[in-house]
C-alpha cells in the first residue's frame, strides 16, 4: 500500500466536511466565495453560447456535457445543483483508493470487512474466506457496482471512516466543492451529495489513469466463487453491453451509472469519436429505467455534431495537486446559496454511524480545520454580495424497484 502524501491545508477542509454534519460542510465551502468553473455555471437553467440544437426531450434536473481534454463545458443545466449521486460517488471512491494497491496483490475477506454493508445494497457476491486478487475486487466496483468490494477495499485502506476522510479530501483537491461524502460506495445517507460539475471532474480525473479506463471499459469478467469454480459478471452500463432493449453507444469508453430509489437515476459517460472525447453527466431525468442513457446519448450526439461550434460557457477546473488555480472570488450570497444548492429529500444531517470507525485518527485534523474554518469565515463576512441560484431537485424510480446500483 502506497503512504498517502501530507494533507494540504484545503484537504483538511476536506476531512471536516467529510466527519461533520452537512450544515457544517456547507458553512465551510461557503466561506471559500468561489465559482467553482465559472461564474456561468452557477446560474440556473441552460447555459450554451455559439451553438443550437440541444436535444428538446432533457428531462434530468441537472446535466452538462464537457470536453475531456480541454476542460471546455459546452452546454449545463443546472451545473452546481446538489442531488444525491448514487453509485456514481464510486467514482471518487476510486480517485481515491484505486493506486493504493497493486492489481495482482491478494487478499482473504474477513466477515467484518462486510459485515457494514448497507442492506439493499447492489453486491457482486464476495464471500468471506475467499481470496481475490485486487483486480478481481475493482472488477466487482466497476462492473456490478458491488458495495460488498467496496467495503472490501475500504477496509483495506483502513477502514470506512478513514476512506470517507481521503475521499473528502480527493473532492477538495479536484475542487469538486459540491461533494458531501457520507460513505465510500454512494449509497443512500442522509447528506451525501454531489452534481453534475462534480461527477464530470471524478470521471475526467479518474479516465486519465489506464487502469480506471480499463475497468470502467470491460464489459464481462470471470468472478471467483470460490475452489477453482467462477462466475460471469456483466457490465451495468447500457450504454456499453446495449442491454434492456438500448443500443451500445458508437465509441463510447465508460464510465459509471448508479441508482437508488432516493437519487433516481444519475450517469456519467464518456465516448471518444474522431479524435475527441467527451463527457456527460445526466442526473435524475423524470422518467426512470433507461431514460438516463437515452438523455446521455442524444447530448452526445449533439456534442459530436451541432455542439462542435459552442463556445465555452465554462471550465472543468485542474486538481489543486497538479498546479490548478483556485477559483476566483465570488459575491458572497451566490457562494453560500450555491453550496448549499438543492435541498434534497433527506433529513439534513448525514449519518454518523458511518464514521465512527477510526475517529479517533482525525479529531487533530478536524480541530485544525476548524480553526481555518473560522479564520476564513472571519475574512468573508466581510465581503457580502447578493446573487441568485436557483436549484431543485426530484426523486424518480426505475423498474426493478429495491435493486440498488
Amino acid at each position: 500500500m502506497r503512504e498517502c502524501s501530507r494533507l494540504s491545508r484545503r484537504a483538511v477542509l476536506g476531512l471536516t466536511a467529510a466527519a461533520l454534519p452537512v450544515s457544517t460542510a456547507t458553512a465551510a465551502a461557503a466561506v471559500d466565495s468561489t465559482v467553482i468553473g465559472g461564474e456561468q455555471l452557477a446560474r440556473s437553467g441552460v447555459q450554451v453560447r455559439g451553438a443550437s440544437g440541444l436535444p428538446k426531450k432533457i428531462t434530468a434536473r441537472s446535466w452538462l456535457i464537457a470536453d475531456q481534454d480541454s476542460g471546455e463545458v459546452l452546454a449545463s443545466f443546472n451545473a452546481h445543483q446538489r442531488l444525491a449521486p448514487a453509485s456514481t460517488l464510486k467514482m471518487l471512491f476510486a480517485d481515491t483508493v484505486l493506486k493504493k494497491f497493486d492489481r495482482t496483490e491478494r487478499y482473504t475477506v474477513k466477515d467484518a470487512d462486510v459485515a457494514d454493508v448497507p442492506a439493499g445494497s447492489s453486491l457482486v457476491g464476495i464471500k468471506p474466506g475467499i481470496t481475490y486478487s485486487v483486480d478481481q475486487l475493482w472488477q466487482g466496483v466497476f462492473l456490478r457496482s458491488g458495495n460488498d468490494a467496496v467495503h472490501v477495499l475500504s477496509h483495506m485502506n483502513g477502514g470506512i471512516a478513514r476512506t470517507v476522510a481521503e475521499m473528502q479530501a480527493k473532492a477538495e483537491d479536484l475542487q469538486a466543492l459540491d461533494t458531501h461524502v457520507v460513505s465510500p460506495d454512494g449509497f443512500d445517507h442522509p447528506g451525501q451529495m454531489s452534481s453534475a460539475y462534480d461527477l464530470t471532474l471524478f470521471a475526467r480525473y479518474g479516465l486519465k489513469d489506464a487502469d480506471f479506463r480499463g475497468y470502467c471499459g470491460t464489459r464481462t469478467a470471470d468472478f471467483p466463487a470460490g475452489g477453482k469454480k467462477t462466475f460471469q459478471i456483466q457490465n451495468t452500463d447500457r450504454l456499453l453491453t446495449g442491454a434492456w432493449g438500448l443500443r451500445t453507444y458508437d465509441g463510447l469508453i465508460g464510465v459509471k451509472n448508479g441508482y437508488t430509489s432516493h437519487a433516481g437515476n444519475t450517469f456519467t459517460g464518456a465516448a471518444t469519436r474522431g479524435g475527441r472525447t467527451l463527457l456527460v453527466t445526466v442526473m435524475h431525468p423524470a422518467e426512470g429505467s433507461n431514460a438516463v442513457y437515452e438523455q446521455t446519448a442524444a447530448l452526445l450526439d449533439w456534442g459530436f455534431g451541432g455542439g462542435r461550434s459552442a463556445q465555452a460557457v465554462g471550465t472543468l477546473v485542474d486538481p489543486l495537486s497538479e498546479g490548478g488555480a483556485s477559483a476566483g472570488p465570488a459575491p458572497a450570497g451566490k457562494a453560500a446559496r450555491a453550496a448549499a444548492g438543492a435541498p434534497g429529500r433527506g433529513p439534513a444531517k448525514p449519518s454518523t454511524g458511518r464514521l465512527v470507525e477510526g475517529a479517533a485518527g482525525t479529531a487533530l485534523l478536524l480541530t485544525a480545520a476548524t480553526a481555518l474554518v473560522m479564520k476564513r469565515r472571519r475574512r468573508a463576512v466581510a465581503a457580502a454580495a447578493t446573487a441568485e441560484v436557483s436549484q431543485e431537485a426530484v426523486q424518480v424510480a426505475e423498474p426493478g424497484g429495491r435493486h440498488r446500483r
